[in-house]
């Protein structure tokens, strides 16, 4: 999977406001249709059996979040976490 390789790709100390902000997103979309069924159910299971803080969570839920709000995900990864390397692999997974 992509999104655990761009996961390894995030420092750890980052990876719980990236996860807290991430959740925040995929929560208040109105894009929720862009999000395949398949997709919603990992993404459902995930949050129901562990936590997004760990790498297998943090894929799941950045996949999810980059299918519905690219931009605003891309955004914050590069502006405010200060990861341009990561908003770009992001980008390029998610085309």
């Amino acid at each position: 999977m992509v999104y655990k390789k761009i996961v390894k790709m995030i420092p750890v100390e980052k990876r719980e406001t990236l996860s807290d902000k991430l959740l925040n997103y995929l929560l208040k979309t109105k894009k929720e249709a862009k999000m395949p069924s398949s997709m919603a159910n990992c993404f459902l299971t995930q949050w129901q059996t562990s936590t997004f803080d760990d790498e297998a969570g943090l894929a799941v839920l950045l996949e999810a979040t980059a299918t519905v709000e690219l931009e605003k995900t891309t955004e914050f990864v590069e502006k405010d976490l200060q990861l341009a390397d990561v908003a770009k692999a992001i980008k390029e997974a998610a085309a």
